[in-house]
Order: structure tokens, then C-alpha cells, then sequence
């Protein structure tokens, strides 16, 4: 069942609720709720251009399981349409160091998503003050919105917060889906531009001569050959999607991107970046095609790369990549140390594995399979022995029910402070885009076991993260 905004917000305003016991949660006690007052999750709606505010502690209490009542607020993510009409694409977001600020990447920017059919949209980052957001009296208003800056690019999507800097990861052209290439460096304080990396073009099985890197007069991506990618050229642009950043044992740190058109991850010396250096990128880590969800590990001394769905045709994979930073430096060709297959036995099942996260304390990892409908739970130290094998690496594989028995279609994920919660952001998109049919799994990972649901999260939400006061 879904519901359009107007009723879901007047359920939450007027509505009862009817405590009842569902199969497969079990019943946390007052004070095992209260541990988590403090405690919120910020998630993107996606196709619905609202940033939600979630209560963890409400999530978890019985009588709201499969509502909306944990809902605290919806802010907007860019100013409304002068007719009155939502306009932005959240997808993704990274919060602030002290937690009171939050950059969200509209990936197409300040658009309205039944009108915009098309890929390769001006990115675009809305700056977020989340105690605003967290007020209930804020709903549905822009006063969360300090501002609105440029990514640099079109299709912004991957994002690492630098102390002064956002990185963001430019992974289309204007208007396609195909031509993404660029790494753009903006000023958190200002907005301003500061640096643009462009990612070598083609690899080892497509090369792209005719399109020389960097770019200069005349040449350029081109704005009208795969207008509607794929096309026969595509494998020519890297289209750079999730980012994390890597460091070595001497603590130089590396930015590793995760490209979903050439099938493999590049390597950017940050250091060298940062001095102004438009030729940063290294020798690139081969890959499996699909690469879209990336995150590096607490020390960052691996990167993991989720190979999800492949942007040249209909297809996704169902394993994840470990890579070592410091052979990937060194330019091994080793430097992959393990795959993992996640949500499936059979090799020949596409269980598109999408956002991952780590457990701060760096043992395990947690995969949403999107077509698996269910999240798979990694033991780094079991993938990386080379004893066990890449089976037995996934220690659980826990499924995900839309409680209108739907596909669930999980895609993000985010792991609490403590390592006790993991928060899956799920369901696909669909028409109209003003029904907030998405969803939050809260899983217990101590447990196994998903001890929340939150509904009307969005449309075809994305990424989301935890905050906490």
C-alpha cells in the first residue's frame, strides 16, 4: 500500500496508532529504547526531493512498526518551483564533522523528476542545517537549506568530506548517461569551485583516442553522441559513481572511485590533487563491470567495491571486490585480495549488491542486495584469511519483507556509532513521484534480524546516514 504525501502527512499529524505483535521482530524494552534517544537517521528521498529525519528510538518501538511515525521531519532539499512544486534528486549525502551540517548531492540538481526523463543533469549540493532539520516545526519548509552550491559536473553522486573541501564524483555528461569523467573539488565555505581531476578515458579493451585528457579546445565530451546511453561507444568514459577515500601505511591518502563505465577503479593521489596537480590519477585497479557502491574500510587500508549493475546493458552482478590500498598504489596486479559472492549461492543469480558500510570497529561489512531483496553481512577477517574462501565470508544473509509483500529493492546502508544498528534505505521508484512508497530497515546486528521498519520514506530512496544530539 503506498500513500500520497497529503495523506501520509495527515496520518502522522491525526492518526492512531495500534500497538500489534509481527512475526519476526521482537519486542525491545523501554529501555533498551531510551539508550537511542539521541539518536536520528537522515535519509534522502530520491525521486521525492525531501530530506527525511527519522527518530531511532521511535523506530523501534513495537506500535510503530510499519508506519510512518518515526518521522520527525521533511525538509527541502532545494527551493520550491515558484508554481509551489518539489524540486531537487537527493541521493546521496555526507554529514559534517561535528555532525551539525549535511551535504546532500542532488544528482541532477534542482529538477522536477516527472518532467526530467533524462540522465546528465547539472549536479548540485544542498547544504543542510540538521538541527533545523530535526525540527518538527520545519516540515515541509526550506529552513533547514543554508544554500544551494554547483558540483562542477553533471550526474554528482560520490562524495568524500575534506576539511575545507567536498569532493564529488561527476559521473555523467550533459544530458547522458554516458561521459562522465570528472573528480570536482568545491569549497564547503563558499561554494567555489577550487579544482577539477578529469579521469583518463577508455581501458585496456576500449580506447578512446579521438577524445584527448584533459580536455582542451576543441575537444570536449561530447554533449550529443549517446544522448540515450548506452550506445556502441560505451566503455569510452569512466562515469566515476560511488567514492571513498584510502590510505597507506605511511598515511598518504588516496581517493579510489568506483566506474561504472569502464568496469574499473581509479586511483587519484589526493596529495597531488590538493597541490593543484591535474594529472593525479594513477594506474587504475581492473575491476568487475557493475562498479557503483564503494566505502574503505576505518583505517582505510582496504577499499570494497560492489558490483552492482552494469550501465552498458541489463545486467548485475553479486559479488563484492576487497582491494588492498597498498598494492592498488604499488600498482599490483594482486591488489585485489578477495571476492565475495553476497546474497546468492548460485553464481548465474544477479543479486545487484549496491551501497555498502563498515562496522566501525572494521570486522564486518553490510551489503543491500537490490535484487536480492535482502542484506548480506561479510566477515573481513574470513574474506581476507584466503583460507576459507569467499563462501563462507558471508556470515549472514538476512531478507528484507515490504510489508505489502512487493519487491523491497534495498539500495542504501549506514552503521550506527555503536556497531549495533545498520540502516537500509529500500523500494524502487514509482509514478507518481509525490507517493512516498520508500522504506528504512533498522537490522540488529547483533542479532541478525530486522527489529524496525519505517515507512513513506521518500520515492526511490538512496543513501542515508545517522546523526545524533
Amino acid at each position: 500500500m503506498s500513500f500520497s504525501l497529503p495523506t501520509l502527512i495527515r496520518f502522522a499529524l491525526f492518526g492512531t496508532c495500534i500497538a500489534i505483535q509481527l512475526p519476526g521482530y521482537s519486542q525491545l524494552s523501554d529501555a533498551q529504547t531510551s539508550e537511542h534517544s539521541g539518536v536520528y537517521l537522515l535519509a534522502t528521498g530520491r525521486r521525492l526531493p525531501l530530506l527525511y529525519t527519522i527518530s531511532l528510538e521511535t523506530a523501534l518501538l513495537q506500535q510503530n512498526q510499519r508506519t510512518s511515525n518515526a518521522i520527525v521531519s521533511r525538509s527541502l532539499v532545494a527551493e520550491r518551483h515558484l508554481d509551489g512544486r518539489l524540486l531537487g534528486d537527493p541521493a546521496n549525502l555526507v554529514i559534517s564533522e561535528d555532525g551539525r551540517t549535511a551535504f546532500i548531492i542532488n544528482h541532477h540538481g534542482s529538477i522536477d523528476n516527472a518532467e526530467f526523463r533524462q540522465h546528465g543533469g547539472r549536479g548540485q549540493v544542498a547544504v543542510i542545517d540538521v538541527d533545523a532539520a530535526l525540527n518538527p516545526a520545519n516540515n515541509l519548509t526550506a529552513n533547514a537549506l543554508l544554500r544551494s552550491m554547483d558540483s562542477g559536473g553533471f550526474g554528482a553522486i560520490g562524495a568524500v568530506l575534506l576539511p575545507e573541501m567536498l569532493v564529488i564524483n561527476n559521473a555523467e555528461n550533459h544530458l547522458t548517461e554516458d561521459g562522465g569523467n570528472r573528480i570536482t573539488f568545491v569549497d564547503r565555505r563558499t561554494g567555489g569551485l577550487r579544482h577539477t581531476i578529469e579521469l583518463q578515458l577508455g581501458n585496456p579493451e576500449f580506447e578512446c583516442e579521438q577524445y584527448p585528457v584533459p580536455y582542451v579546445s576543441p575537444y570536449g565530451p561530447p554533449s550529443n553522441r549517446a544522448i540515450l546511453a548506452p550506445d556502441q561507444g560505451f566503455g569510452c568514459f569512466p562515469n566515476p559513481n560511488g567514492l571513498a577515500m584510502g590510505r597507506t601505511s605511511n598515511d598518504t591518502r588516496y581517493l579510489f572511485t568506483a566506474n561504472g563505465g569502464t568496469g574499473d577503479v581509479s586511483i587519484v593521489d589526493l596529495e597531488a590533487a590538493l597541490r593543484g596537480e591535474a594529472d593525479a590519477e594513477r594506474p587504475r585497479v581492473v575491476n568487475q563491470p557493475g562498479a557503483w557502491g564503494i566505502t574503505a574500510t576505518p583505517d582505510g587500508r582496504h577499499i570494497i567495491v560492489a558490483h552492482g549493475g552494469r550501465q552498458d546493458r541489463a545486467q548485475a552482478g553479486n559479488t563484492i571486490a576487497i582491494v588492498d590500498v597498498e598494492l592498488a598504489v604499488a600498482g599490483s596486479p594482486q591488489s585485489e585480495v578477495a571476492r565475495v559472492k553476497v546474497g546468492t549461492n548460485d553464481p548465474a543469480v544477479q543479486t545487484h549488491p549496491l551501497i555498502p558500510s563498515v562496522r566501525p570497529d572494521g570486522r564486518e561489512l553490510v551489503v543491500p542486495n537490490l535484487r536480492g531483496d535482502s542484506v548480506s553481512i561479510v566477515n573481513l577477517e574470513l574474506a581476507l584469511s584466503g583460507v576459507t574462501g569467499a563462501e563462507s565470508a558471508e556470515v549472514a544473509r538476512i531478507p528484507l519483507q515490504h510489508p505489502s509483500g512487493g519487491p523491497v529493492r534495498p539500495k542504501g546502508s549506514s552503521i550506527s556509532a555503536d556497531g549495533r544498528f545498520a540502516a537500509i534505505s529500500a523500494g524502487g521508484g514509482s509514478q507518481p513521484y509525490s507517493e512516498e512508497t520508500g522504506l528504512v530497515f533498522i537490522i540488529d546486528l547483533e542479532i541478525r534480524d530486522v527489529v524496525a521498519t519505517v515507512t513513506g520514506v521518500g520515492n526511490d530512496p538512496y543513501n542515508l546516514a545517522f546523526v545524533y544530539r
